[in-house]
This record gives C-alpha cells, structure tokens and sequence, in this order.
C-alpha cells in the first residue's frame, strides 16, 4: 500500500512538482549550514565549541541545524523570525493597533508579516554582533599552543558577521515563504524539521559506538526501540487530541435561500500551545547555568550550577513546573474563549444547553481551564523525559533528546502536518492516502 501511494503521488502533476520544489529548498538551505562565516578559524572553532556545547547555546544549536556551532552563513538558523513572531503576537494581545490589524483580514496580514520582517531583520543583526563577540572569546589549545577562534578580531570582523549572519537568516526568512507559496507544508517549520532530523545520523552512530564497546547489549538496543515507539505514539496522540463542542446554528432564511440550521462542532485542541512552553522553560532554565559557568573558579558558583544541571531533580521539578505554567500563559494568548463566543454568536451559532455571549465564553473557558491541566502536565514529563534516559539510562544525550522535549515535539507536529497536506491533494484527485482508517488522513 506504501509502494502505491508513492506512485500516486508522483502521478499527481502539481504534487510531484510541489514535493520537489520542497525538497530543492531544504537543499539549499543544508548546504548554506555548512558554509563557514569568513575570518574564522575552522579547527580551533571546533574544540572551543566543545567547552560552549551545553546550555542555552546548546539550545541554539538545536534549531539552528547544527550550523551555530559551525558558526556558518545560518548559524542564526530562523530563531530571529520565531523571535519576531512571537513578539508580535504577544503585542496583538496588549496594543489596540496590532489587534486591529489581525482583525484585518488579508491587509492586516501582510502588514503583521512586513512587521515581522523588519523585528526579524533587527533581532538578527543585535544576535549576530552577540556572536562575533562571542566567537572572538574562543581559545582552544591545539598542539600545546593557545589559538583564538578568530586570528583577526575587530570591528572589521564584527561588522562582517553581522552582514553575513543576518543576510543568512533573512534568505531561510524568503526560503520558508517560497515552500509556503510554491511547496508543500510549512515553511519555517520544515527548515527547523530537517535541521533537527539532520543530527539524527551521528547521534545513532554515538549509541552504535556505546553497543561496540559493551555498555549496552542487545536487549538493551531493543528496550530502547520499543520505548521510541512509545513515546512517538504519546506525542502524536498528544499532538492530534482535540475536546468537540457541539454547536449548533439557526436557520435563516435570505430571499429563497435557508442557510444554517446545521449541527457540527468546535474541536478544541487539548495541547493549544504546541511547542512553545518547553521552548520558554529552556531558555528561561538554561540562563542560570550558562551565567554561572562563567565563574569556573568560584565554589559557590558551581555548587549552584549543580542545581540547574539537566541530571539535579530541582532542575526538573522546577523546569516541570515552568512548562505547566507557561502551558496556561501561551494557551490564553493563542485561544480567546470571548473571542470564540463572539464569533459564534455573529454567526448565529450556539452551544446547545449555553447562552450565547458571556455564558458561553465562561463554559469554553471552564473547559479550556480543565483540558490543559493534563496537558500540561503531559507537556513537562515529555520534556523531562531526555534528562531522565541520559541519567539514569546513559544514553548519549544527543539520541535522548528524540525521546521527547522540543525537537521530538516539532518533529512529530511537522511530520504530521505535512502527512496532511498530502493526504488532502491525494483525496482531491480521488487517491488513496497513506492510511485508510485513524486520524491522520484527509478522508473524513
């Protein structure tokens, strides 16, 4: 069936070309986190990084591809653009003027997205001097000598990388639009997918070489597949969970037209924000034990930093509770249960058993309120699930971490979404899909 369903896909002109076109793109944009930003040194960039590895850098790396740490052309990856959308849409909840463009409809849109554009580009340059700062503070002792990251350091070579880095950013900014307009699924989201799929391959390479010395047998190997498994199923069932209110609209009757009169029903999405309170608990939690390996001579210092490591069990109640409550904030940004009942009501539609207005945002309110405690709560131990298996397994933490928290999360959703997309333009042309039964397909 899977062998089928492929051929259809390339039978469908427009899909075939769609696909390919992604593909081209994501290409593109590897090749460009490989490319290495002039007047640095390679080799010593390398061991000094190793020093750098964890915390909040650690972090950048991830959705940066790996290419921060390689200090390339996209070392800057698109976390300004993420930066810059999240700005904006938390000013679309306080400031009266960037409500009013979402309720804009397209105008308001492209203006939102010129904004977002403009943040983008200034994050970026602020980030990428923060880099060339930093990238010239980086020694490594190589063949007993002591050799600095950057042989020329200056304002030469820190208006250099900002021109370079930005640049970078802005052209994976245009990439992402060009997959959205003329690909398949969602830009942005698939330019951080491949970014975090890449690093797959030297992290089952880091678990082979532990299974080549004897620190795990082969039962172990199998465990250890079985609880992948597992954990994707979680998170998919996660991902895909929704809570239906039925809802109802009357009949109108417009000249010789009845519209309305029809039962349907408002899903509701049992984790509403998505990725993003992990993304916030990170690098709110990885600040201290960045500031504090700062003073590697200072007792107390590093006693405290033992406290924020990712092995201390503070570290995770703490970073638990953290992604509970930013699971609240971010759900009652991205869901204004007013909002919802005013549309409904404009509508002419209903919650049967509810008043429409105020009554019914309270009644969405109440089961929003309700649905995201376990969400939440599921949310944390997904997260804390890596810093468990690297502790108490000894899995190398670079396969741990596709056991849950971020990157599982956005590779998982990513994934998804782009199954979707396809399985949409194959039921238009009257295809089968990948799956025939379950949730992810576009037959309904």
């Amino acid at each position: 069936m899977m062998i089928e369903t492929v051929r259809n896909i390339f039978k469908i002109d427009e899909l075939r070309k769609r696909i390919l076109f992604t593909l081209m793109i994501l290409a593109i944009e590897r090749i460009g986190t490989h490319i290495i930003t002039p007047g640095i040194d390679a080799t010593v960039l390398s061991e000094g990084f190793k020093q750098h590895a964890g915390g909040l850098l650690g972090l950048y790396d991830l959705f940066a591809g790996g290419a921060f740490s390689k200090a390339a052309i996209f070392g800057l990856g698109i976390m300004p653009y993420i930066s810059a959308s999240i700005i904006i849409q938390l000013l679309g909840a306080v400031i009266p003027y960037f409500q009013k463009l979402q309720r804009e409809g397209e105008e308001g849109r492209k203006k939102i997205t010129q904004y977002t554009r403009y943040g983008t580009l200034g994050i970026s340059a602020m980030q990428a001097f923060g880099v060339a700062i930093f990238l010239q503070s980086i020694n490594a002792n190589i063949g007993g000598q002591n050799l600095p990251a950057v042989p020329n350091p200056g304002i030469g070579f820190q208006l250099m990388t900002m021109i370079t880095m930005a640049s970078g950013t802005m052209l994976i900014m245009w990439l992402g639009e060009q997959i959205d307009d003329r690909g398949i699924g969602n830009g942005i989201s698939l330019i951080i997918f491949i970014g975090i799929i890449a690093r797959l391959p030297s992290a089952i390479n880091d678990e082979y070489q532990q299974f080549a010395v004897g620190q795990r047998d082969l039962l172990g190997e199998f465990l250890l597949i079985a609880l992948a498994f597992f954990v994707i199923a979680f998170v998919v069932l996660l991902t895909q969970g929704t809570r239906k209110i039925p809802v109802q609209y009357a009949k109108r009757v417009v000249g010789r037209k009845v519209y309305g009169g029809v039962n349907t029903h408002f899903p509701m999405k049992v984790n509403t924000a998505g990725v993003m309170p992990i993304i916030f608990a990170q690098a709110i939690m990885f600040v201290p034990s960045t500031v504090l390996s700062f003073f590697p001579e200072s007792g107390l210092m590093q006693s405290l930093a033992g406290y924020f490591s990712m092995e201390s069990w503070f570290y995770w109640i703490v970073y638990g509770g953290m992604i509970v409550f930013f699971t609240y904030f971010y759900t009652a940004i991205a869901l204004n249960p007013v909002e919802v009942a005013d549309n409904l009501k404009r509508q002419g539609g209903f919650i049967p058993g509810v008043r429409p207005g105020k009554k019914t945002s309270e009644y969405l309110d109440h089961i929003l309120t309700r649905i995201t405690l376990p969400a939440s709560i599921f949310l944390a131990i997904v997260a804390i699930i890596p810093a468990m298996l690297a502790k108490w397994f000894r899995i190398p933490f670079s396969l741990a971490s596709f056991y849950g928290g971020t990157g599982l999360l956005i590779v998982v959703g990513v994934a998804l979404d782009f199954l979707q997309q396809i399985e949409s333009h194959l039921f238009m042309r009257h295809y089968d899909g990948f799956m025939k039964s379950g949730k992810v397909r576009g037959r309904r």
